[in-house]
């Protein structure tokens, strides 16, 4: 990338965001990484893609996740942000995919075998238009495959240089501590990071993960931290928003059919919570995820700027009272 170009981000891109250490790694996150799940490739194109990648840059985010099974088709998402940050500086980037679902039909095309992980990398990388990522994940358990197989895979791309670092998602505790074992009896890759799912109102990682992540030294990036949108306000009133992702992704008209009324009740309990702190109840909820000290970043989607920009703002204020966190539980219990 030339001078001219790398001179039309931010210069105070780092002053704007929290880093934080991944586990025991060198590795260091923004509290706030940027996701392309539904959205890049999927049901926004590249122009809304480049102005969110740009703008979260700009405000410090310089973490992009993906997967090779993101966007419509599968692989469209890697696409569209490779392309993007072909025009960015790639060493002040970490870029993460991941393989363990469908992608191709065959044997070889799902799951977490030595041939599917390395051969979806290679596939990513290509569509990606970069020599490595920054993290590879395997993207889920797979039970058919043998544990030490897939970290073996894992340990492999590391030592070709494809990857730089390793990380699970979606293994429950007791399935990350296995994996964490395997890797230290055959000396393996470490594994730097565990991407779960975990909100306000999932929040079964409390109980189940990080406690496990903490002992290993792992880090933790959670993903759908506002369970898919529903905590925010947009699905607050009667009718879904048009150009909302229930709208145009999955096809809903009303919030009866997104939301149920309990969840409703809670969410408008804990929109009141957050606007007495004066916060947006998308910024408390992101808010709220940051203050587990085991967790890493946030993973976020937008499908606009004025997204990013809202939820970078939760950082302004992390710091919840004793009343607070207790009116929080009663509206979203721990073993809900």
């Amino acid at each position: 990338m030339s001078e001219t170009q790398a001179t039309t981000f931010a210069q105070d891109r780092y002053e704007q965001m929290q880093y934080r250490r991944s586990g025991r790694s060198g590795l260091r996150l923004p509290a706030i990484s940027l996701g392309a799940w539904e959205t890049f490739g999927g049901y926004r194109g590249e122009d809304v893609a480049r102005a969110c990648l740009y703008r979260a840059f700009d405000l410090g985010i310089t973490h992009f996740d993906i997967a090779n099974n993101y966007g419509r088709p599968p692989g469209n998402a890697e696409k569209i942000v490779g392309k993007i940050v072909r025009d960015m500086p790639r060493d002040e980037l970490i870029i993460s995919t991941k393989a363990g679902f469908y992608m191709w039909p065959g044997p070889y095309g799902d799951g977490l075998s030595k041939k599917y992980l390395v051969a979806s990398l290679d596939q990513s990388l290509k569509r990606l238009g970069l020599e490595y990522v920054d993290i590879f994940y395997a993207h889920r358990p797979d039970p058919e495959t043998p544990l030490e197989e897939t970290m073996a895979a894992l340990d492999l791309i590391v030592k070709q240089g494809k990857a730089l670092y390793v990380g699970v998602s979606n293994f429950s505790g007791a399935q990350f501590e296995e994996a964490v074992e395997i890797t230290k009896r055959l000396g393996l890759s470490p594994i730097t990071i565990h991407q779960p799912r975990y909100n306000l109102l999932g929040r079964k990682p409390e109980y189940d993960l990080f406690d496990h992540t903490q002992r290993a030294g792992s880090g933790v990036i959670t993903y759908s931290p506002l369970d898919q949108g529903m905590l925010s306000t947009k699905y607050l009133g009667v009718d879904i928003p048009k150009g909302s992702r229930a709208a145009e992704w999955w096809g809903k008209e009303s919030n009866a059919d997104v939301i149920s009324s309990k969840k409703l009740e809670q969410i408008q309990r804990l929109n009141k919570i957050a606007q007495e702190r004066g916060q947006t109840l998308s910024q408390m909820a992101l808010a709220w995820n940051l203050r587990h000290p085991a967790v890493t970043s946030v993973l976020i989607g937008a499908s606009n700027v004025k997204q990013i920009e809202e939820n970078v703002a939760s950082l302004q204020n992390l710091a919840f009272s004793d009343d607070e966190l207790k009116a929080i539980d009663e509206i979203a219990p721990l073993f809900a």
